[in-house]
């Protein structure tokens, strides 16, 4: 039986790039099933995602010979195997809604994701991940035990094995060091368009402005606040007869579908990092 995998990559860029990673791949039996490329031409960064079968190789050797081909061209490349979803954590605070969805889509099949473990500063949907059957971990934090409290959550996730934490509508600020340590990994959702509408009551200030549309943005959490690689946005329109409740209802749909799909991209390895954009070979 073929085992598939997923072969992101990016480096400078250069001619014969799609013939050159095409060659290495027929030379090691593989058999390219899906293929995308894009080139930035203001950054001069070549990016590519190949999804092929192998099944003469193991993981582990394909790696070893990929580094080995990947260094002339100062590339930096991942593999793969799409039979391993990417373990994940969820964290979370007093709003379930993003939490709520994400579990049904993966219990539903439709999310490659292993949702490992849920962390939270309330105790509100500890009866919500029993039904999931998923660890709850009520961690409080003020800002006299913030330090202890990211402490035991990095020791969850590390303990986890987790190549993903969610923040499905976690509502703590993470510390620099907290940030650092998910670099790459760790996606957040937001409840406007960046940067409008920062802080607290987001829909009460969209409301108060007489806003035409709501929306979304996840993004990957970096330690400039909000300021993270974006992923993913949408928007509802709104009118004049629409109240508070109209709107919030509406973003909390609108915050769901976005996370999902951002959630889906990165773990389905379609989302590469250039500089602080993103590229999504959807």
């Amino acid at each position: 039986m073929d085992t598939t995998y997923i072969l992101t990559l990016s480096c400078p860029d250069r001619l014969g790039l799609v013939h050159a990673v095409s060659g290495f791949l027929l030379e090691h039996d593989g058999n390219i099933e899906e293929a995308a490329q894009y080139n930035d031409h203001d950054t001069g960064l070549f990016f590519m995602r190949v999804q092929f079968s192998c099944t003469r190789w193991t993981h582990a050797q394909l790696l070893e010979q990929l580094q080995i081909f990947a260094a002339p061209f100062q590339m930096q490349c991942s593999l793969h195997a799409m039979a391993q979803p990417l373990r994940t954590v969820l964290m979370v605070s007093k709003e379930g809604h993003c939490l709520n969805d994400l579990l049904f889509r993966w219990k539903s099949g439709l999310l490659p994701v292993d949702i490992c473990a849920i962390i939270s500063n309330h105790r509100d949907f500890y009866q919500l991940a029993a039904s999931y059957n998923v660890p709850f971990h009520h961690i409080a934090v003020t800002a006299a035990t913030k330090p202890q409290a990211e402490a035991r959550q990095l020791e969850i996730i590390q303990g986890e094995k987790a190549e993903l934490v969610v923040l499905a509508r976690y509502m703590q600020v993470l510390s620099n060091g907290m940030c650092a340590a998910l670099s790459g990994k760790a996606i957040n959702i937001h409840h406007s368009f960046l940067p409008s509408f920062k802080g607290a009551k987001p829909y009460y200030q969209a409301h108060d402005r007489g806003v035409k549309l709501i929306g979304a943005t996840a993004h990957y959490v970096t330690a400039d606040l909000d300021e993270g690689p974006i992923i993913e946005q949408d928007v509802a329109r709104v009118d004049h007869s629409k109240n508070v409740e109209d709107l919030t209802a509406l973003g909390r749909d609108t915050e769901s579908q976005v996370l999902a799909r951002a959630v889906k991209w990165h773990s389905e390895h379609r989302v590469l990092l250039n500089g602080h954009k993103t590229v999504i070979f959807k």
